[in-house]
């Protein structure tokens, strides 16, 4: 799927992205990998980390159609990783959020299908089910421009989706800054302790991406079978591994913009959502789809109404605190 092809990664210097380029190299021969992204710094880090010739590094925001293009003009498969993300940022900067999350997923599709590009893979996430805050209206928007793509344009182009739940460790997540709390005031900042949430490791999600993209047809969303836990259970494997019996949890409530359990496929979806094996379910479109439904279609129904963090497989403390620790960031020096 991946041996002798140009990928092109958006967001590219991201946590998912870091785990991605790490894969690709390791367990296929790529052509060539451009690493898409606004931030110079962390481009560097990222280009002394690797250190590999296959890999070129090009400063662009997915905002500028001219800049995207003319670094997407060979490349055969594009993740599309690029979003602002973080929850109370977007609800400060609401056109900001829009600015990225929509014109610029538009832009990667125009991008790609003026460059003969194959497969289109955009990143999505939990909060654009049901969505309940800006940064989730804007990825579900973003799912439906990706989603609809293959139908509305005259193109070979592939687009397809692939939604998930929280993964440990990415930047701005809860359990790095759980551990910086930990180390700057030996207390953890609770929400709300019943609040549950998606988990999995970055390892597992990357590897998931890759089983998405060698199935897709296009049109279709895949959904992570991501197991789940509380915030509370989550400080408390913090506090086990970091803390100590002074460490203290601080309920602070619920933020703007969140909910207190996440949705991967909303009681909307459950009627054409197929479960497709142990890691995914895929959802059909709302449109008939001969391909879609020729291969997806014998497929057993999802058999609940929705599915939540509240309903999913919850993680054992002993599961969680074991693939914690094989987070390499977990034991990273902190600045």
């Amino acid at each position: 799927m991946f041996n002798d092809k140009n990928i092109f990664i958006t967001g590219g210097t991201g946590s998912w992205a870091n785990e991605l380029v790490t894969q690709l190299l390791e367990n296929y021969k790529p052509k060539k990998v451009v690493i898409y992204s606004r931030g110079e710094h962390r481009q560097v880090e990222m280009k002394r980390h690797f250190n590999n010739p296959l890999l070129k590094f090009v400063i662009g925001d997915v905002r500028d159609k001219n800049i995207l293009n003319m670094a997407m003009h060979d490349a055969d498969i594009v993740f599309h990783l690029a979003a602002l993300k973080h929850v109370p940022v977007c609800e400060e900067n609401c056109w900001e959020a829009v600015l990225t999350n929509i014109y610029g997923t538009q832009n990667v599709i125009e991008c790609a299908i003026s460059n003969g590009v194959k497969k289109v893979i955009d990143v999505s996430t939990d909060k654009a089910v049901d969505p309940f805050n800006l940064y989730g209206v804007t990825k579900a928007c973003g799912e439906k421009l990706v989603v609809n793509a293959g139908k509305n344009y005259d193109t070979k182009t592939i687009f397809t989706c692939i939604r998930a739940g929280n993964v440990m460790g990415t930047h701005g997540s809860v359990l790095p800054l759980f551990r910086e709390q930990i180390a700057l005031n030996n207390e953890i900042t609770i929400t709300d302790p019943e609040m549950t949430r998606y988990l999995m490791s970055t390892k597992e999600a990357i590897g998931l991406v890759f089983k998405a993209v060698t199935k897709a047809i296009g049109g279709e969303v895949f959904v992570m079978r991501m197991s789940s836990t509380t915030v509370e259970e989550m400080a408390n494997v913090m506090i086990e591994i970091f803390g100590n019996k002074k460490t203290k949890k601080k309920i602070i409530g619920v933020r703007p913009g969140e909910k207190k359990h996440e949705v991967l496929v909303s009681k909307n979806e459950s009627p054409r959502t197929k479960v497709l094996d142990d890691n995914y379910f895929v959802i059909l479109p709302q449109d008939k789809n001969s391909k879609l439904e020729d291969a997806y279609g014998n497929l057993p129904n999802i058999s609940s109404e929705e599915f939540s963090s509240l309903n999913a497989k919850r993680l054992k403390n002993s599961e969680f605190l074991s693939t914690l620790k094989k987070e390499s960031w977990l034991w990273e020096k902190q600045s």
